[in-house]
C-alpha cells in the first residue's frame, strides 16, 4: 500500500469553509501549520482561531497549508521547527495517533516530538445506507445488520480512504457483528455518496456533515452516528452504542508546538484558544461547518491522545494494515 492511499479522515471533509484572516497585530509573526489543503472545515478552523487568538497573544498569526504525505509533510515541518513559539501545528487527532501505527517505520512520536496545547473541536462519523438497501426493510442500524447477514454477497461498504477512522470502524464492525465486509476505499466523501445515491453501494462510513444534505433530501439514510452521544446536528440518529455496538468512532482537531517549546507559552496559548472557542460568534461559525468546540488544557489533550491510541491500537494491529514510507 502506497502512502498516497492513506488519507487522514479529516481531509475527506468537503465542507464549505469560512476563510477569515488573522487580524494584523504588532507582535512577532507566528505560523499555524495546517497539513491539509485550503477550503475544508479544518482550514476554516485554523483561520478562525488565528483571527481570534492573535490579539490575545499580541502576535501576527498566519495560516500556512503545508500539504503532502497525507499530513506528514506539515507534521514533520513543525517537528523540525524552532521551539520558540513561532510555529504551531493544528491537525486531526487521527493523524497524530494513526499515522505512527500504520507506517512501517514511524516518522514521528506524538508524545516525544511535540508539546500539547489544546484539543480544539470534535467532528463526527456516521453509518449510512443508499437505495441499494431496501428502505422498507432497513430503517435503522440493527436492520442493516440483519440485511447484511441475509445478503453476504452484497456486504460491501465505502470509506473516504484507507487507513482512517472509517476504515478501522468497518474492521471493528466486522468483528463485532460476525459479518464479512468488503471495504471499498474512495478519494473523499463525494464519490462515495454519488455511488450510494446511484444504488451502486449498499452502505458507507464517512463524516456526518458530508452525509446530512443527502439524508435530508431523502437520497440516503443515516442509520447511526459514531460519537459518544447523539449529534447536535442530527439528534434523531442513534449512536452505535445505542444500536448495540460498543464503539465510539469520532475524531477531533488538536494543537501542538514543537518539542522543547516553553510549557508557559503552551499554557498561555491554550488559554487563548479556550477564550476564542467560548465566543458565541466562534461557536456559531464552527457549528455552521459541522465542528463542535471542546477546548482543553495541555494535559487534557495528552490524556485524549493516550486514550485514543490505547483504544485504536489493538483494532489497527488486528487488521495488519500498513503503508510504506
Amino acid at each position: 500500500m502506497k502512502r498516497r492511499d492513506f488519507l487522514a479522515g479529516s481531509a475527506a471533509c468537503s465542507l464549505a469553509a469560512w476563510t477569515g484572516q488573522a487580524l494584523a497585530q504588532s507582535g512577532p509573526l507566528t505560523k499555524i501549520i495546517f497539513p491539509f489543503a485550503a477550503g475544508g472545515s479544518g482550514d476554516a478552523l485554523c483561520r478562525l482561531l488565528a483571527q481570534h487568538i492573535a490579539p490575545l497573544l499580541d502576535r501576527n498569526i498566519i495560516v500556512e497549508n503545508r500539504t503532502g504525505g497525507d499530513g506528514l509533510i506539515g507534521i514533520k515541518a513543525v517537528k523540525g521547527a524552532n521551539p520558540d513559539g513561532a510555529t504551531i501545528l493544528v491537525t486531526t487527532g487521527p493523524t497524530m495517533y494513526l499515522l505512527p501505527m500504520v507506517e512501517t517505520t514511524p516518522s514521528f512520536d506524538s508524545a516525544k516530538d511535540f508539546v500539547p496545547v489544546s484539543q480544539l473541536v470534535r467532528f463526527e462519523f456516521c453509518v449510512f445506507a443508499g437505495p441499494a438497501v431496501p428502505a422498507a426493510d432497513v430503517k435503522d442500524f440493527t436492520q442493516l445488520v440483519a440485511w447484511l447477514k441475509a445478503n453476504p454477497d452484497k456486504a460491501t461498504f465505502g470509506v473516504p480512504s484507507n487507513g482512517t477512522i472509517p476504515h478501522f470502524t468497518g474492521s471493528r464492525l466486522e468483528q463485532a457483528l460476525g459479518v464479512k465486509l468488503t471495504r471499498v476505499a474512495y478519494r473523499g466523501s463525494a464519490p462515495i455518496i454519488n455511488d450510494l445515491v446511484g444504488g451502486h453501494l449498499p452502505f458507507a462510513i464517512s463524516t456526518l456533515t458530508d452525509a446530512i444534505p443527502q439524508h435530508r433530501a431523502g437520497n440516503i439514510r443515516i442509520l447511526a452516528v459514531g460519537s459518544a452521544a447523539r449529534s447536535p446536528f442530527l439528534p434523531d440518529a442513534p449512536t452505535l452504542k445505542e444500536s448495540g455496538i460498543d464503539l465510539v468512532a469520532d475524531a477531533w482537531y488538536g494543537m501542538w508546538l514543537p518539542a522543547g517549546a516553553s510549557p508557559d507559552f503552551a499554557k498561555k496559548l491554550s488559554e487563548a484558544v479556550a477564550t476564542a472557542l467560548a465566543k458565541p460568534e466562534v461557536k456559531e461559525k464552527l457549528s455552521a461547518i459541522g465542528l463542535i468546540p471542546v477546548g482543553s488544557t495541555p494535559e487534557g489533550l495528552t490524556k485524549e491522545l493516550v486514550a485514543n491510541t490505547a483504544f485504536w491500537q489493538p483494532i489497527v494491529k488486528a487488521t495488519g494494515y500498513k503503508i510504506t514510507n
